[in-house]
């Protein structure tokens, strides 16, 4: 079998203990040996002096959509963004939305959400999760993924009620269904309930999704049905903040149910938002205080994508697409938007088109929406619309002001320094328009500008809980740290230069600095900062 030394490295090695110099031995795609410095190191095919440089294990992308790529053939160049920045597995189907179950017969009926997920229409084979994983592992991954069963997937596959409470028939076959996925290999259960259908699913469906998680000891993902003090998805007039009365609500869910909660990118949107951020973490504080399993990932970037139609209310949406040619729908709309931005500190200069999902709009990628206004001559909201009615709800944005801003960055900060926060890009990559920073850069940017320069916590503790806590928190048992037997998933990095390239002037993010080498299951897949190539050495992680 072939073998390959790293040699004179710092090796952190995920566990969060104090990091020291020595060399790693892999044979074929194992960690064969660790040798601490002053031994011999053992002779092997190829060496790699690391000198200089640190050696950890890959980085675990908490919260990851890669696995509506992953089916394709070129997936592999799709997502090269990841290896490049150590990336070496991903945690897939967030936000209540996997690619499995599928049933095609309900295929015309699926939301907006679920086409921006997509790079292209996928040839779909499978029906079931177990299915759908063994299709990927005859494809080749071109990083490891271990899989979330989405709810909305489910309810989309199993019941004819599209939204609301589901019959109780409808209700047991999809309880079924996450059962039989769980069998399959599913890592855990995802909640999309800021998206259709997950947003209109009472609070007793929740609970009883999150009881068959907890009857498998899975975890639980949850995009919250709100993210900022005022939202889409409660009445505008309900007096607590609408994001910790969500938060809240998953947290007595799983208090009930004894599911480990896993809040997904916990952010706080729109500058009024930001001062609720205390209080959202003293929630969570006083659940884990109660034995409550709770923990939180988040992006480290002020700008997130999403919908376009994630701004706009329940009842518009339920009267599309005759309501955006009512002029009394869009006066009512407009006064409630315009209300809604004042008391969340936004501006359409906040939303900025990704990709617009309209053939011969593709030069609207990187504007802001007051430039596309400008541009096509009408005010920002007459625009906004226009391109979510054109759309059909399909373009894709980055929102602006998560958590922060550009010199206004405490509250983002005071999420990822917090002890209980794993990482992740929630990154939409698409071949085309302009792209989400954290898919180029998520990673580095924690390593070098967050922990290197601002010193916002240790280099141990940020690879710790970029690696082995995030293994842990899925029942990732092969990897996350550098051990002997363990699978041979390696970052080489320089912790002096580790780096993103962030949006600057108009230009998107580009490559990051200082990820020298990544190794996937033994496979030297970036090599000088450079993604090798076509080879996928990345597994399917059944649980």
């Amino acid at each position: 079998m072939p073998t390959t030394l790293i040699q004179s490295g710092r090796i952190i090695d995920g566990t969060g203990r104090n990091s020291f110099e020595g060399h790693v031995l892999i044979r074929d795609d194992t960690i064969a040996d660790v040798i601490p410095s002053g031994s011999a190191p053992p002779r092997a095919d190829k060496v790699i002096d690391a000198g200089g440089h640190a050696v950890c294990p890959g980085f675990i992308d908490m919260h990851s959509h890669a696995d509506w790529l992953l089916p394709l053939h070129d997936h592999h160049g799709l997502l090269a963004c990841l290896p490049e920045q150590g990336i070496t597995t991903v945690v897939a189907g967030n936000c209540g939305f996997s690619p499995a179950p599928c049933n095609p017969a309900a295929a015309p009926g699926f939301p907006a959400a679920m086409d921006l997920l997509l790079e292209r229409p996928l040839d779909v084979s499978w029906r079931t999760m177990g299915q759908f994983l063994d299709t990927l592992d005859q494809t080749g991954p071109a990083v490891n993924v271990a899989e979330l069963v989405g709810h909305s997937t489910v309810r989309l596959a199993c019941a004819r009620t599209r939204r609301g409470v589901l019959i109780r028939k409808e209700l047991a076959v999809c309880l079924d269904s996450v059962r039989k996925s769980f069998d399959e290999g599913a890592c855990g259960l995802s909640l999309g309930l800021g998206y259709d259908p997950g947003m209109y699913s009472p609070l007793e469906e929740i609970e009883a999704f999150c009881r068959v998680a907890s009857e498998y000891g899975r975890p639980v993902t949850v995009h919250l049905k709100a993210l900022s003090i005022l939202s889409p998805t409660y009445p505008l007039m309900t007096l607590k903040a609408h994001n910790l009365l969500a938060l809240k609500e998953m947290i007595d869910i799983a208090e009930r149910t004894g599911a480990a909660l896993q809040l997904s990118h916990l952010i706080f949107v729109g500058r009024r938002s930001w001062g609720s951020s205390r209080k959202a973490l003293k929630l969570i504080e006083n659940a884990r205080s109660r034995g409550v399993d709770v923990m939180f990932d988040a992006f480290p970037y002020t700008c997130g994508n999403t919908t376009i139609n994630a701004v706009l209310p329940f009842w518009f949406l339920a009267r599309a697409p005759q309501a955006y040619r009512s002029r009394v729908s869009r006066m009512h709309l407009k006064a409630e938007m315009e209300a809604g931005f004042a008391l969340l500190g936004f501006t359409y200069r906040d939303f900025q088109i990704m990709d617009p999902a309209v053939p011969g709009m593709e030069d609207l990628a990187g504007l802001t929406m007051d430039e596309a206004a400008g541009r096509w001559g009408m005010p920002p909201f007459d625009a906004y619309l226009r391109l979510s009615e054109e759309s059909r709800g399909s373009a894709l944005m980055l929102f602006h002001t998560y958590s922060g801003e550009p010199g206004r960055q405490e509250v983002i900060e005071r999420v990822l320094s917090h002890e209980l926060c794993l990482f992740e890009t929630d990154a939409l990559i698409k071949s085309t328009g302009y792209p989400n920073p954290a898919a180029k850069g998520a990673f580095p940017r924690i390593l070098g500008p967050l922990v290197r320069d601002r010193k916002l916590f240790g280099l141990e503790q940020a690879v710790n809980r970029a690696t082995l806590a995030a293994a842990q928190r899925f029942g990732i048992t092969d990897r996350g740290m550098i051990a002997q037997g363990k699978a041979a998933d390696l970052v080489i990095f320089d912790p002096e230069t580790v780096s993103d390239v962030p949006p600057e002037d108009g230009r998107p993010a580009g490559r990051p600095g200082g990820i020298v080498h990544v190794f996937i299951n033994g496979g030297h897949v970036v090599r000088e900062g450079t993604y090798t190539g076509t080879a996928r050495h990345g597994r399917v992680l059944r649980k």
